[in-house]
């Protein structure tokens, strides 16, 4: 069963939340492209041709200079999505039992899980604090350093994964808007009409962006005061977004694609096969990652080409620490390390 998270109404929206989040552990597929091949070479320890180190010094100073994907597994709630780093750790948003963990990111030690209530769906870190959204009608702060819950702020039902713009927290929730809450007290300061479905967010330094699951767009938005600048076609079912630096990349999950536009406009610079079911996506300062059923795939950001593919346990949030990718992969309730 394909992704029914959210639908082109309300009414399906609330139909998803009732039980079609865990449905994609049934979920099967084949490896894209080379992707059977590539992970073929990795198991086998066979070396591939890119430079890991990617001139990342913190994968030189951990000796990651060749391309071992060795992945370590950490075992966290049930049913992970979300994942952020908070610049020392990792937080995963678990939405099969209403908590969030914090993990040490050098280890894995598990540092605190820490109840939110109802479902936790995304996590998203604001230099401070950690906020989740869920599938009720509201978000919840929490201080990073020890886990203890700052407020409580209404929104709208079904929020989807958030995005910090430096002062401000942006929420995609309903049918079609998305909130701006002030980080510092929770405080509205605005609600944003973007397209059908808006689901994950992310900032680009000046402007916002949401992918509009429903209807098979995205939206920019100016951070300052929210006026929509643009919305822009890309795949089927949008879901997970992320910025490289000059272009936005957005997992087409029904399509098993990946868009990318350039941020400045919006102009689509390519379409390139992914995973299937892609969904979470992440940079990390040299490759795109995506997840997706049953494989998390990296890709080239020059041309999409792929580099490099694993299976997935979850195919769920994607974040990146500065030296390793961190993959929420809730069919084994754990978090994996690359």
């Amino acid at each position: 069963m394909k992704h029914l998270l959210v639908g082109i109404s309300l009414v399906l929206v609330i139909a998803a939340a009732a039980g079609l989040f865990p449905g994609r552990a049934q979920e099967t597929g084949t490896p894209p492209g080379q992707a059977a091949t590539e992970a073929a070479a990795n198991s086998e320890g066979q070396a591939a041709t890119k430079n890991w180190a990617d001139g990342n010094p913190l994968k030189i100073a951990l000796l990651k200079w060749y391309p071992a994907y060795r992945e370590t597994k950490f075992t966290v709630g049930s049913q992970p999505y979300g994942v952020c780093f908070d610049g020392a750790n990792i937080w995963t948003a678990n939405f099969g039992d209403g908590t969030v963990t914090k993990l040490q990111a050098n280890d894995g030690t598990v540092l605190g899980t820490f109840s939110v209530g109802g479902a936790p769906y995304g996590v998203t870190f604001d230099g401070a604090n950690v906020w989740v959204s869920n599938l009720g009608d509201a978000v919840t702060k929490l201080r990073a350093s020890d886990g203890k819950v700052l407020g409580t702020f209404t929104v709208g039902a079904y929020q989807g994964w958030m995005t910090f713009d430096g002062a401000n927290i942006w929420v995609p929730h309903g049918n079609n808007t998305v909130t701006k809450l002030r980080a510092s007290d929770g405080k509205i300061l605005g609600n944003f009409i973007v397209g059908n479905s808006p689901m994950m967010t992310a900032f680009d330094g000046a402007n916002v962006w949401a992918t509009n699951t429903g209807d098979g767009t995205v939206s920019k938005l100016r951070a300052s005061d929210g006026k929509v600048l643009g919305t822009f076609a890309v795949g089927s079912r949008p879901f997970g977004i992320a910025f490289d630096g000059a272009n936005m990349w957005v997992a087409n999950d029904y399509d098993g694609t990946v868009s990318k536009l350039q941020a400045s406009d919006g102009k689509a610079l390519g379409t390139f096969r992914a995973t299937d079911l892609p969904y979470g996506i992440a940079f990390d300062g040299a490759s795109i990652w995506i997840t997706g059923l049953p494989f998390a795939v990296e890709l080239r950001p020059s041309d999409g080409k792929l580099l490099f593919s694993t299976r997935d346990g979850g195919g769920a949030g994607a974040a990146f620490d500065g030296a390793n990718i961190w993959l929420g992969e809730f069919n084994d309730n754990a978090v994996g390390k690359l």
